[in-house]
């Protein structure tokens, strides 16, 4: 079965799309962030990532916490720790240093979304204006086997998409406003926004 998407409409005011959102030690734009936190199903932080969370709501923590924070924890400050720590949030220690804080949570998040069946085949409406210039996907976990795209100016017929040798992280778009991919795996959509 074919789903259907608009990625972007998660920045949109009567949007309904619901997202899982990971937080990285990266600066984001606090414009954005209200909309993105209130749409997202399941909200996580990427060690440090757990810094700038807790920065961005200040004064409001308490309405902002995440289901969970993963890493090996040698970004995240004390007291933010000491604060998440404090209030319930899960913390996931995951100290394999063969991989990012970024790629370890979001093995966490496959295990979490698995149940869910989000794989297989989507439409996205890549047509907002809200759309910066580039696109991507990213296997997660597992090697992507056989990977269809169209809607990209580079696109994939039946590709295995895998770490080592082949990965979508610098695509963008054939101008027709929806891009459909077909995974037989998880895989992350990445995309710019515009300023």
């Amino acid at each position: 079965m074919e789903r259907v998407f608009t990625p972007l409409d998660c920045l949109l005011p009567a949007g309904n799309l619901k997202l899982c959102l990971v937080l990285l030690n990266q600066p984001f734009s606090k414009g954005h962030f209200h909309c993105l936190w209130n749409k997202a199903a399941l909200r996580a932080c990427a060690d440090g990532g757990a810094n700038r969370l807790y920065h961005i709501t200040e004064g409001s923590q308490d309405s902002f916490l995440p289901d969970y924070i993963s890493g090996d924890f040698d970004s995240i400050r004390p007291e933010v720790e000491e604060y998440y720590k404090a209030k319930g949030c899960e913390f996931i220690e995951t100290m394999d240093q063969n991989f990012t804080d970024f790629t370890k949570c979001l093995q966490i998040l496959q295990k979490k979304i698995e149940k869910k069946g989000l794989q297989g085949k989507h439409k996205l409406h890549v047509d907002t204006g809200l759309e910066g210039e580039w696109c991507g996907l990213i296997p997660i976990g597992n090697a992507c086997d056989c990977v269809t795209t169209t809607g990209l100016k580079w696109n994939l017929t039946n590709h295995m998409l895998k770490f080592g040798t082949l990965v979508s992280t610098s695509n963008t778009y054939d101008d027709s406003g929806i891009v459909t991919i077909e995974t037989d795996k998880p895989l992350l959509w990445t995309m710019a926004i515009k300023e």
